[in-house]
């Protein structure tokens, strides 16, 4: 009689099969770092920089009027047709990200393409500022297990976010100054997201930039939130120190 009917038999699953479905189950699903574990409270304000320009110098502005450094995480291709933009942002002191070099669904991609994606904006960014880019976002928020793997072979942190402030839905300046402020996940560690283009931001930023102050928390840039060294990712993605 054979293996596999007498394994159907006695309701048994083949070896193989069972072998099969135990690494699956034990498959490591890994994580960005989507906010930080820190009893302190503080919180990064980023920006996703991969399309028009024409508000750069209204989000500094108003970041040096509130004394905040920020993270901005930039496309290859924004750096390459904003060049000066680029020089102001790293120049005010906020931190520089990678965002890839095109912007593409990164999953999609092999690690080969990956690392092409990461380092042609990483050298991009290097030649025109000399600064050694470290923290990364993919595009749309998409990744996978050989993302973030090729992303940390390649040296990058990969940083998602817990506060989305919807600033691309444009439903209007009061709606994003609520998703911020009053956001159930907004706590110490945060991670919020803006995009350097979007309609209304120009309008809320100093409001919530404020509104952040007024709750207690310190606007820090990611360099200065995120654990380096050693550190573990709870099933939220929330970065802790080991």
């Amino acid at each position: 009689m054979g293996i596999l009917l007498v394994a159907a038999m006695l309701g048994l699953q083949p070896m193989a099969e069972r072998v099969g479905a135990f690494a699956t189950a034990n498959l490591e699903r890994k994580l960005p770092i989507y906010c930080v574990e820190t009893d302190e409270p503080k919180v990064a304000v980023s920006f996703d920089a991969a399309w028009g320009a024409d508000d750069t110098d209204e989000l500094l502005r108003i970041l040096k009027e509130n004394n905040v450094k920020a993270t901005f995480f930039l496309c290859g291709y924004w750096v390459e047709k904003y060049a000066e933009e680029v020089k102001k942002i790293a120049e005010a002191g906020h931190d520089l990200g990678n965002h890839s070099a095109t912007h593409p669904h990164m999953s999609q991609l092999t690690a080969e393409q990956i690392t092409e994606e990461l380092q042609k904006c990483h050298q991009n960014v290097k030649e025109l500022t000399g600064i050694e880019m470290d923290l990364f976002r993919p595009p749309f928020g998409e990744y996978d297990n050989e993302v973030i793997e090729t992303a940390t072979e390649n040296g990058y942190y990969t940083i998602q976010w817990d506060i989305d402030s919807l600033d691309w839905k444009e439903q209007g300046a009061q709606a994003e100054i609520n998703q911020v402020l009053n956001h159930k996940h907004l706590g110490n560690g945060s991670i919020i997201l803006f995009h350097n283009d979007a309609k209304y931001t120009p309008q809320v930023l100093d409001t919530i930039l404020k509104g952040l102050k007024g709750k207690g928390y310190e606007i820090v840039p990611l360099s200065q939130l995120i654990h380096r060294g050693g550190f573990e990712l709870d099933h939220e993605g929330r970065q802790i120190p080991k």
